[in-house]
Protein backbone atom coordinates (compact mmCIF):
# COMPACT_ATOMS: atom_id res chain seq x y z
CA UNK A 1 0.00 0.00 0.00
CA UNK A 2 1.01 3.64 -0.73
CA UNK A 3 1.13 5.91 1.89
CA UNK A 4 3.03 8.81 0.70
CA UNK A 5 -0.46 10.16 -0.80
CA UNK A 6 -1.58 9.78 3.05
CA UNK A 7 1.68 11.55 4.05
CA UNK A 8 1.53 13.92 1.83
CA UNK A 9 -1.68 14.70 -0.36
CA UNK A 10 -0.32 17.16 -2.55
CA UNK A 11 2.62 14.82 -3.60
CA UNK A 12 2.97 12.70 -6.46
CA UNK A 13 5.71 10.30 -7.70
CA UNK A 14 3.56 8.19 -10.38
CA UNK A 15 4.98 10.40 -13.26
CA UNK A 16 8.31 9.17 -12.42
CA UNK A 17 7.66 5.55 -11.62
CA UNK A 18 6.87 2.28 -13.94
CA UNK A 19 3.44 1.51 -13.60
CA UNK A 20 2.16 -1.18 -10.52
CA UNK A 21 5.59 0.67 -8.42
CA UNK A 22 4.95 2.41 -5.76
CA UNK A 23 7.68 4.73 -3.63
CA UNK A 24 7.47 2.42 -0.28
CA UNK A 25 8.73 -0.88 -2.76
CA UNK A 26 11.95 0.96 -3.19
CA UNK A 27 13.52 1.50 0.76
CA UNK A 28 15.88 4.46 -0.60
CA UNK A 29 13.29 6.51 -2.11
CA UNK A 30 10.81 5.99 0.39
CA UNK A 31 13.48 6.96 3.09
CA UNK A 32 13.65 10.44 1.35
CA UNK A 33 10.06 10.80 0.77
CA UNK A 34 9.33 10.55 4.35
CA UNK A 35 12.22 12.73 5.22
CA UNK A 36 10.65 15.38 2.44
CA UNK A 37 9.78 18.22 5.64
CA UNK A 38 13.36 18.03 5.65
CA UNK A 39 14.33 18.24 2.38
CA UNK A 40 11.60 20.94 1.47
CA UNK A 41 13.63 23.75 3.40
CA UNK A 42 16.72 23.26 1.05
CA UNK A 43 14.21 23.18 -1.83
CA UNK A 44 13.16 27.01 0.08
CA UNK A 45 16.94 28.06 0.17
CA UNK A 46 18.08 26.86 -3.67
CA UNK A 47 14.87 27.36 -5.64
CA UNK A 48 15.05 30.10 -7.89
CA UNK A 49 17.97 31.97 -9.64
CA UNK A 50 21.33 32.63 -7.81
CA UNK A 51 20.85 35.86 -6.84
CA UNK A 52 17.65 35.05 -5.14
CA UNK A 53 19.27 32.24 -3.23
CA UNK A 54 22.30 33.91 -2.33
CA UNK A 55 20.58 36.60 -0.96
CA UNK A 56 18.08 33.95 1.19
CA UNK A 57 21.64 32.75 2.72
CA UNK A 58 23.02 35.96 3.55
CA UNK A 59 19.73 36.81 5.31
CA UNK A 60 19.83 33.67 7.13
CA UNK A 61 23.30 33.45 8.01
CA UNK A 62 22.82 37.48 9.45
CA UNK A 63 19.86 35.98 11.11
CA UNK A 64 21.46 32.90 12.69
CA UNK A 65 24.91 35.17 13.70
CA UNK A 66 22.90 37.21 16.69
CA UNK A 67 23.39 34.26 19.61
CA UNK A 68 22.87 36.24 22.84
CA UNK A 69 19.49 38.01 21.29
CA UNK A 70 18.05 35.62 19.30
CA UNK A 71 14.92 36.80 18.59
CA UNK A 72 14.14 39.22 15.97
CA UNK A 73 12.04 42.59 15.61
CA UNK A 74 10.62 43.27 12.25
CA UNK A 75 12.30 46.78 12.64
CA UNK A 76 15.15 45.16 13.58
CA UNK A 77 15.55 43.27 11.06
CA UNK A 78 14.79 46.45 8.40
CA UNK A 79 17.25 48.40 10.35
CA UNK A 80 20.50 45.60 9.80
CA UNK A 81 19.14 44.84 6.23
CA UNK A 82 19.29 48.44 5.12
CA UNK A 83 21.00 48.17 2.14
CA UNK A 84 18.73 45.76 0.49
CA UNK A 85 15.91 46.91 -1.31
CA UNK A 86 12.68 46.76 1.72
CA UNK A 87 9.96 44.95 -1.02
CA UNK A 88 12.94 41.99 -1.87
CA UNK A 89 13.37 42.11 2.30
CA UNK A 90 10.03 41.83 2.80
CA UNK A 91 9.71 38.97 -0.10
CA UNK A 92 12.66 36.64 1.06
CA UNK A 93 11.50 36.96 4.70
CA UNK A 94 8.02 35.61 3.39
CA UNK A 95 9.19 33.00 1.74
CA UNK A 96 11.61 31.89 4.58
CA UNK A 97 8.54 32.13 6.86
CA UNK A 98 6.12 30.54 4.72
CA UNK A 99 8.48 27.51 4.42
CA UNK A 100 9.17 27.15 8.23
CA UNK A 101 12.81 28.48 8.22
CA UNK A 102 11.90 31.54 10.20
CA UNK A 103 8.89 31.66 12.75
CA UNK A 104 6.77 34.09 13.51
CA UNK A 105 5.55 34.12 16.68
CA UNK A 106 2.82 35.70 18.90
CA UNK A 107 4.68 38.37 19.96
CA UNK A 108 5.72 39.17 16.88
CA UNK A 109 9.54 38.51 16.82
CA UNK A 110 11.37 36.40 14.35
CA UNK A 111 13.22 33.30 15.23
CA UNK A 112 14.78 30.41 13.53
CA UNK A 113 13.39 27.09 13.55
CA UNK A 114 14.86 23.67 13.94
CA UNK A 115 15.19 23.23 10.27
CA UNK A 116 16.44 26.29 9.11
CA UNK A 117 19.07 26.28 12.10
CA UNK A 118 20.32 22.85 11.06
CA UNK A 119 20.17 24.25 7.39
CA UNK A 120 22.51 27.35 8.48
CA UNK A 121 24.99 24.74 10.08
CA UNK A 122 25.35 22.79 7.54
CA UNK A 123 26.17 25.90 5.23
CA UNK A 124 28.79 26.73 7.88
CA UNK A 125 30.56 23.78 7.81
CA UNK A 126 30.64 24.01 4.18
CA UNK A 127 32.02 27.15 3.88
CA UNK A 128 34.95 27.33 6.29
CA UNK A 129 37.14 24.94 4.34
CA UNK A 130 40.10 26.49 2.70
CA UNK A 131 40.64 27.37 -0.74
CA UNK A 132 43.48 24.88 -1.41
CA UNK A 133 41.28 22.53 0.26
CA UNK A 134 38.89 19.37 -0.86
CA UNK A 135 35.45 20.68 0.69
CA UNK A 136 33.53 17.26 -0.06
CA UNK A 137 36.53 15.89 2.15
CA UNK A 138 36.91 17.78 4.85
CA UNK A 139 32.96 17.52 5.46
CA UNK A 140 32.59 14.43 5.55
CA UNK A 141 35.76 13.89 7.88
CA UNK A 142 34.15 16.09 10.09
CA UNK A 143 31.15 14.52 9.61
CA UNK A 144 32.66 11.05 10.75
CA UNK A 145 34.03 12.47 13.55
CA UNK A 146 31.26 13.73 14.73
CA UNK A 147 28.97 10.20 14.16
CA UNK A 148 31.51 8.68 16.00
CA UNK A 149 31.74 11.03 19.06
CA UNK A 150 27.58 10.11 19.24
CA UNK A 151 28.47 6.92 18.42
CA UNK A 152 26.11 6.93 15.21
CA UNK A 153 28.48 5.80 12.41
CA UNK A 154 26.36 4.57 9.15
CA UNK A 155 27.80 2.51 6.25
CA UNK A 156 26.11 4.83 3.90
CA UNK A 157 28.44 7.92 5.47
CA UNK A 158 31.69 5.38 4.91
CA UNK A 159 30.31 4.32 1.81
CA UNK A 160 30.88 8.59 0.66
CA UNK A 161 33.68 8.70 2.10
CA UNK A 162 35.24 5.53 0.07
CA UNK A 163 33.77 7.13 -2.78
CA UNK A 164 35.76 10.37 -2.59
CA UNK A 165 39.01 8.89 -1.29
CA UNK A 166 39.12 6.33 -4.76
CA UNK A 167 38.35 9.47 -6.34
CA UNK A 168 40.57 11.26 -5.56
CA UNK A 169 42.97 8.85 -6.57
CA UNK A 170 41.71 8.52 -9.68
CA UNK A 171 41.98 12.25 -10.75
CA UNK A 172 45.50 12.20 -8.96
CA UNK A 173 46.89 9.06 -11.52
CA UNK A 174 45.21 10.66 -14.46
CA UNK A 175 47.50 13.97 -13.53
CA UNK A 176 50.27 11.59 -13.50
CA UNK A 177 49.32 9.96 -16.67
CA UNK A 178 49.33 13.17 -18.21
CA UNK A 179 52.73 14.25 -18.25
CA UNK A 180 51.64 17.79 -17.50
CA UNK A 181 54.26 19.53 -15.08
CA UNK A 182 51.29 22.06 -14.12
CA UNK A 183 48.73 19.43 -13.89
CA UNK A 184 50.48 17.25 -11.87
CA UNK A 185 51.70 20.18 -9.59
CA UNK A 186 48.38 21.08 -9.32
CA UNK A 187 47.03 17.64 -8.11
CA UNK A 188 50.14 17.63 -5.49
CA UNK A 189 49.03 20.93 -3.86
CA UNK A 190 45.41 19.67 -4.21
CA UNK A 191 46.79 16.56 -1.87
CA UNK A 192 48.84 18.53 0.62
CA UNK A 193 45.76 21.23 1.30
CA UNK A 194 44.10 17.40 2.42
CA UNK A 195 46.98 15.89 4.19
CA UNK A 196 45.24 16.54 7.82
CA UNK A 197 42.27 15.58 7.00
CA UNK A 198 43.50 11.78 5.63
CA UNK A 199 45.05 12.11 9.10
CA UNK A 200 41.76 12.40 10.77
CA UNK A 201 39.77 9.63 8.63
CA UNK A 202 42.94 7.61 9.87
CA UNK A 203 42.33 8.62 13.37
CA UNK A 204 39.12 7.84 12.98
CA UNK A 205 39.25 4.60 11.28
CA UNK A 206 41.36 2.88 14.09
CA UNK A 207 39.06 4.36 16.88
CA UNK A 208 36.28 2.50 14.81
CA UNK A 209 37.97 -0.75 14.12
CA UNK A 210 39.56 -1.00 17.73
CA UNK A 211 35.41 -0.77 18.83
CA UNK A 212 33.88 -4.38 20.06
CA UNK A 213 30.26 -2.82 18.64
CA UNK A 214 30.59 -2.99 15.10
CA UNK A 215 28.83 -4.19 12.14
CA UNK A 216 29.84 -6.63 9.46
CA UNK A 217 29.02 -4.23 6.35
CA UNK A 218 30.72 -1.30 8.80
CA UNK A 219 33.96 -3.00 9.10
CA UNK A 220 34.37 -4.18 5.78
CA UNK A 221 34.16 -0.47 4.07
CA UNK A 222 35.93 0.94 7.29
CA UNK A 223 38.80 -1.70 5.74
CA UNK A 224 38.84 -0.52 1.90
CA UNK A 225 38.62 3.20 3.25
CA UNK A 226 42.11 2.30 4.76
CA UNK A 227 43.43 0.93 1.68
CA UNK A 228 42.46 3.66 0.22
CA UNK A 229 43.99 6.18 2.43
CA UNK A 230 47.40 3.89 1.71
CA UNK A 231 46.96 4.50 -1.95
CA UNK A 232 46.86 8.44 -1.75
CA UNK A 233 49.34 8.11 1.04
CA UNK A 234 51.95 6.58 -1.75
CA UNK A 235 51.08 9.16 -4.79
CA UNK A 236 53.38 11.92 -3.52
CA UNK A 237 56.07 9.63 -4.01
CA UNK A 238 54.86 8.83 -7.52
CA UNK A 239 54.31 12.82 -7.93
CA UNK A 240 57.76 13.38 -6.91
CA UNK A 241 59.21 10.62 -10.00
CA UNK A 242 56.99 12.45 -12.48
CA UNK A 243 58.54 15.58 -11.69
CA UNK A 244 62.06 14.40 -11.77
CA UNK A 245 61.36 13.12 -15.24
CA UNK A 246 60.01 16.66 -16.39
CA UNK A 247 63.06 18.39 -14.67
CA UNK A 248 65.17 15.88 -17.07
CA UNK A 249 63.18 16.57 -20.54
CA UNK A 250 63.72 20.34 -19.32
CA UNK A 251 65.50 23.05 -22.10
CA UNK A 252 66.42 25.73 -21.34
CA UNK A 253 66.58 28.67 -24.13
CA UNK A 254 69.91 29.64 -24.84
CA UNK A 255 72.12 31.57 -21.76
CA UNK A 256 69.05 33.60 -20.72
CA UNK A 257 68.42 31.59 -17.71
CA UNK A 258 64.24 30.80 -19.22
CA UNK A 259 63.29 27.07 -19.70
CA UNK A 260 60.40 25.51 -21.62
CA UNK A 261 58.51 25.57 -18.48
CA UNK A 262 58.91 29.09 -17.83
CA UNK A 263 57.63 30.12 -21.37
CA UNK A 264 54.77 27.31 -20.85
CA UNK A 265 53.68 29.46 -17.75
CA UNK A 266 53.96 32.41 -19.61
CA UNK A 267 51.35 31.65 -22.27
CA UNK A 268 48.98 30.13 -19.76
CA UNK A 269 48.74 33.45 -18.11
CA UNK A 270 47.68 35.47 -21.49
CA UNK A 271 44.13 35.61 -22.87
CA UNK A 272 43.45 33.29 -25.49
CA UNK A 273 42.95 36.17 -27.96
CA UNK A 274 46.52 36.92 -27.33
CA UNK A 275 48.03 33.37 -27.71
CA UNK A 276 45.89 33.21 -31.18
CA UNK A 277 47.28 36.99 -32.62
CA UNK A 278 51.18 35.01 -31.42
CA UNK A 279 50.28 31.87 -33.13
CA UNK A 280 49.08 33.94 -36.55
CA UNK A 281 51.55 33.69 -39.54
CA UNK A 282 53.70 30.97 -37.43
CA UNK A 283 52.32 28.03 -39.18
CA UNK A 284 52.28 26.58 -42.15
CA UNK A 285 48.73 26.64 -44.09
CA UNK A 286 49.38 23.42 -46.34
CA UNK A 287 50.48 19.62 -45.35
CA UNK A 288 54.13 19.03 -44.77
CA UNK A 289 54.41 15.55 -45.86
CA UNK A 290 57.46 13.47 -44.40
CA UNK A 291 58.33 10.41 -46.06
CA UNK A 292 59.31 7.85 -43.17
CA UNK A 293 59.94 4.57 -45.18
CA UNK A 294 62.88 3.34 -46.90
CA UNK A 295 63.85 3.13 -50.56
CA UNK A 296 62.69 -0.23 -51.07
CA UNK A 297 59.16 0.37 -48.91
CA UNK A 298 58.57 3.05 -51.40
CA UNK A 299 59.61 0.95 -54.62
CA UNK A 300 57.42 -1.68 -53.58
CA UNK A 301 54.50 0.56 -53.17
CA UNK A 302 55.25 2.47 -56.49
CA UNK A 303 55.17 -0.86 -58.54
CA UNK A 304 51.85 -1.69 -56.77
CA UNK A 305 50.56 1.66 -58.14
CA UNK A 306 51.58 2.10 -61.42
CA UNK A 307 52.00 -1.87 -62.74
CA UNK A 308 48.91 -2.62 -64.27
CA UNK A 309 49.54 -6.13 -63.50
CA UNK A 310 50.41 -6.20 -60.37
CA UNK A 311 46.45 -3.93 -59.99
CA UNK A 312 44.79 -6.69 -61.31
CA UNK A 313 46.53 -9.49 -59.48
CA UNK A 314 45.59 -7.54 -56.42
CA UNK A 315 41.94 -6.88 -57.85
CA UNK A 316 41.39 -10.44 -58.83
CA UNK A 317 39.16 -12.31 -56.44
CA UNK A 318 38.38 -14.95 -58.39
CA UNK A 319 38.35 -18.72 -57.22
CA UNK A 320 40.98 -21.43 -58.40
CA UNK A 321 39.22 -23.56 -61.28
CA UNK A 322 37.71 -27.17 -59.81
CA UNK A 323 39.35 -30.19 -59.91
CA UNK A 324 38.36 -33.77 -58.79
CA UNK A 325 38.70 -35.22 -55.91
CA UNK A 326 41.35 -37.93 -55.77
CA UNK A 327 39.46 -41.91 -55.72
CA UNK A 328 40.57 -44.69 -53.94
CA UNK A 329 43.79 -42.93 -52.09
CA UNK A 330 45.14 -45.22 -49.51
CA UNK A 331 47.26 -43.45 -46.59
CA UNK A 332 50.51 -44.09 -46.01
CA UNK A 333 50.84 -46.81 -43.48
CA UNK A 334 53.40 -46.50 -40.34
CA UNK A 335 56.87 -48.14 -40.73
CA UNK A 336 56.79 -50.61 -37.95
CA UNK A 337 59.93 -52.49 -38.59
CA UNK A 338 61.86 -51.35 -35.65
CA UNK A 339 59.28 -52.12 -33.36
CA UNK A 340 58.36 -55.81 -34.42
CA UNK A 341 62.50 -56.53 -34.84
CA UNK A 342 62.73 -55.01 -31.32
CA UNK A 343 60.06 -57.58 -29.90
CA UNK A 344 61.45 -60.42 -31.51
CA UNK A 345 65.27 -59.44 -30.08
CA UNK A 346 63.41 -58.95 -26.36
CA UNK A 347 61.66 -62.67 -27.28
CA UNK A 348 64.80 -64.12 -27.80
CA UNK A 349 66.31 -63.04 -24.05
CA UNK A 350 67.01 -65.80 -21.76
CA UNK A 351 66.93 -63.60 -18.47
CA UNK A 352 68.59 -60.20 -18.90
CA UNK A 353 70.83 -58.55 -21.59
CA UNK A 354 73.01 -55.27 -21.73
CA UNK A 355 70.66 -52.51 -22.77
CA UNK A 356 73.37 -51.36 -25.55
CA UNK A 357 73.11 -54.95 -27.59
CA UNK A 358 69.38 -54.28 -27.80
CA UNK A 359 69.48 -50.48 -28.83
CA UNK A 360 72.64 -50.45 -31.53
CA UNK A 361 71.83 -50.78 -35.01
CA UNK A 362 71.80 -48.28 -38.38
CA UNK A 363 73.21 -45.30 -36.51
CA UNK A 364 71.76 -42.64 -33.92
CA UNK A 365 68.40 -42.17 -34.56
CA UNK A 366 67.28 -46.03 -34.90
CA UNK A 367 68.84 -46.20 -31.56
CA UNK A 368 67.55 -43.50 -29.99
CA UNK A 369 63.72 -44.91 -31.27
CA UNK A 370 64.57 -48.29 -29.92
CA UNK A 371 65.86 -46.86 -26.01
CA UNK A 372 62.43 -45.16 -26.42
CA UNK A 373 60.68 -47.90 -27.12
CA UNK A 374 62.39 -49.48 -23.97
CA UNK A 375 61.32 -47.26 -21.58
CA UNK A 376 57.69 -48.50 -22.03
CA UNK A 377 58.17 -52.19 -20.98
CA UNK A 378 56.21 -52.67 -17.78
CA UNK A 379 53.64 -50.03 -18.86
CA UNK A 380 50.58 -52.02 -16.91
CA UNK A 381 48.39 -49.34 -18.49
CA UNK A 382 48.54 -50.21 -21.87
CA UNK A 383 45.42 -52.08 -22.54
CA UNK A 384 45.60 -51.67 -26.23
CA UNK A 385 46.07 -54.34 -28.94
CA UNK A 386 48.96 -53.48 -31.19
CA UNK A 387 52.79 -54.11 -31.99
CA UNK A 388 53.22 -51.28 -29.09
CA UNK A 389 50.71 -52.72 -26.47
CA UNK A 390 52.11 -55.99 -27.07
CA UNK A 391 55.97 -54.90 -26.68
CA UNK A 392 54.30 -52.73 -23.06
CA UNK A 393 53.32 -56.18 -21.72
CA UNK A 394 56.29 -58.50 -22.21
CA UNK A 395 57.73 -59.67 -19.02
CA UNK A 396 60.78 -57.33 -19.14
CA UNK A 397 61.86 -54.27 -17.27
CA UNK A 398 64.71 -51.72 -18.01
CA UNK A 399 66.67 -51.12 -15.43
CA UNK A 400 68.67 -47.45 -16.03
CA UNK A 401 72.24 -46.71 -13.66
CA UNK A 402 73.06 -43.44 -12.96
CA UNK A 403 76.43 -43.16 -14.87
CA UNK A 404 77.81 -43.53 -18.69
CA UNK A 405 79.22 -46.25 -20.92
CA UNK A 406 81.50 -46.06 -23.52
CA UNK A 407 79.92 -47.21 -27.05
CA UNK A 408 82.24 -45.76 -29.46
CA UNK A 409 79.79 -47.29 -32.37
CA UNK A 410 76.69 -46.61 -34.70
CA UNK A 411 77.00 -42.85 -34.13
CA UNK A 412 77.05 -43.10 -30.30
CA UNK A 413 79.99 -42.11 -28.12
CA UNK A 414 78.01 -43.01 -24.87
CA UNK A 415 74.90 -43.64 -23.77
CA UNK A 416 73.53 -44.77 -19.82
CA UNK A 417 74.45 -47.82 -18.50
CA UNK A 418 71.76 -50.63 -17.77
CA UNK A 419 70.14 -53.84 -18.41
CA UNK A 420 66.75 -55.40 -19.74
CA UNK A 421 66.08 -58.13 -17.42
CA UNK A 422 63.01 -60.44 -17.31
CA UNK A 423 60.29 -59.81 -14.69
CA UNK A 424 58.90 -63.60 -14.73
CA UNK A 425 60.79 -64.97 -12.06
CA UNK A 426 64.01 -66.62 -14.42
CA UNK A 427 66.44 -63.68 -14.06
CA UNK A 428 69.80 -63.89 -13.12
CA UNK A 429 71.35 -60.25 -12.19
CA UNK A 430 73.57 -59.21 -14.76
CA UNK A 431 77.31 -58.46 -13.79
CA UNK A 432 77.84 -54.66 -12.81
CA UNK A 433 79.44 -52.37 -15.35
CA UNK A 434 82.01 -50.07 -15.00
CA UNK A 435 81.86 -46.42 -14.21
CA UNK A 436 83.24 -44.83 -17.33
CA UNK A 437 81.89 -41.67 -16.81
CA UNK A 438 79.90 -39.25 -14.45
CA UNK A 439 75.90 -39.31 -14.08
CA UNK A 440 74.73 -37.37 -17.13
CA UNK A 441 70.84 -36.71 -17.55
CA UNK A 442 70.99 -37.43 -21.28
CA UNK A 443 70.24 -41.07 -21.97
CA UNK A 444 72.04 -41.33 -25.53
CA UNK A 445 74.94 -39.13 -27.23
CA UNK A 446 75.64 -38.93 -30.43
CA UNK A 447 80.12 -39.49 -31.62
CA UNK A 448 79.11 -37.04 -34.58
CA UNK A 449 78.19 -34.45 -32.03
CA UNK A 450 80.82 -31.35 -32.43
Amino acid sequence: MNDSSALFPDFDLANFLTPGVEPDDVPALWSLVRSRELIQTFITLFRGGEEEVLIRLHVLREISARADHPRWEPDALRRHFSYIDPVKLETVLARLRGNALLVYGEDGAYQFSDAGRNAVAAMAVLLRFGEHEDSELGFLTTQLAGMQATGTITPEVLQHLLAKLNALTASFEDAIASGSEFRIIAARSRLSGNVRWLDKGTAILRGLLGGDEISPETSRIAHAIGLAQSRLARVDAAFQRALNKIEAQRVTLGASGVSSSDAVAWLRSLPLRHVAALAEGALGAGPQTQFLAGGHELLDRAESVLSEEVRQMEADASLPPAEEAPQDEIAPAEDLGLLVRLSERLAAVPASVPASRLVLGGGFGPASYRLSLLSLLGNEEAQAAGPVADLTQMPFDLQLEDYLVEVMEDEISHMSAGCVVRNDGLRTDPPAAPRDAPASPSQTSSSETP
